[in-house]
């Protein structure tokens, strides 16, 4: 027999559609628009002409294409280990410390900045001449790197840049981390004569894995859909050297208004996300069978 359906689950149901409603127009819709024109060739106007997977095999083939994909992995990678090694670091030195959380603090500031403003700052110190130019050459170093304009100089720069914003907020998630853990354990092991490296890997770094991994999880996503920084410092280029995924996609859909390669290649990273933070999480959050 089947299951009736209360006025109360009736009326939940009715509560619940506006929000669905919404949230199907404001994210689904654009979304299956994106990856239809993904197959089309369009410029904004007039009708998009269905071409298949043309925009697909012109993204995979465009060397513009593959240069911004392995600039993307390098921010990927730098972002890692740069600002989630160093926020880790500075929350496990002041964790305990009496005032740690003033030392804490600087790192946080940036945090509030957006990226366009990061990239105006930094742009400021790494010109040509800039501020940092300035202070080699009171030391002599008449000449220094170009750092925004080689590559892979100026995506490293960028990286750095980057992380100095994203320090502050992981060395607060891992600060809330530690202090969310049990004391007993702790002090346990420090009876036993634990402490330094021996208790972090023994005791601190175990507790805080499920934190790790949603922090890690963010970076990635971050990283790989990583465009205010790059856009306030260099544009992408000189030409298209520093460009990211999301600047490509950015400068082939809006600048040279080829809406149909544009959408192919945030179809594409829109799957590579995906793909990277499920199996990321997933494999960080199951259960670990027993040996």
């Amino acid at each position: 027999m089947a299951h009736q359906k209360t006025p109360y689950q009736w009326s939940a149901r009715g509560f619940v559609a506006p929000g669905v409603i919404l949230v199907a127009i404001l994210l689904y819709l654009p979304l299956l628009w994106t990856v239809f024109l993904s197959f089309t060739e369009y410029n904004g106007l007039g009708s998009p002409d269905w071409i298949g997977l043309d925009n697909y095999v012109e993204m995979f083939t465009d060397g513009d294409f593959v240069g911004s994909a392995m600039n993307t992995v390098l921010w990927v990678i730098g972002t890692l280990i740069i600002p989630v090694g160093i926020g880790l670091a500075i929350a496990l030195l002041t964790w305990n410390l009496g005032g740690g959380i003033w030392l804490r603090l600087p790192f946080l500031i940036p945090y509030a900045l957006s990226g366009i403003g990061v990239g105006v700052v930094w742009s400021f110190i790494l010109s040509s001449g800039g501020a940092l130019d300035q202070a080699l050459a009171a030391f002599g170093v008449t000449d220094p790197p170009r750092w925004l304009l080689d590559a892979p100089l100026n995506t490293i720069v960028m990286i750095i840049a980057s992380s100095w914003q994203g320090v502050g907020v992981n060395a607060l998630l891992f600060t809330i981390g530690l202090q969310a853990i049990p004391k007993e354990p702790l002090e346990a092991a420090r009876i036993d004569g634990a402490g330094g490296i021996r208790l972090f890997t023994s005791i601190l770094w175990p507790m805080l894995r499920p934190l790790t991994a949603v922090v890690v999880g963010l970076s990635i996503v971050a990283s790989l859909k990583t465009f205010d920084i790059v856009w306030g410092m260099t544009k992408g280029g000189p030409g298209t050297v520093s460009e990211t995924l999301a600047l490509t996609m950015y400068k082939e859909t809006f600048v040279n208004s080829d809406y149909g390669l544009g959408s192919a290649i945030a179809v594409f990273l829109t799957v590579i996300t995906l793909l990277a933070s499920v199996l990321y999480l997933r494999q960080q959050l199951s259960p670990k069978k027993e040996m």
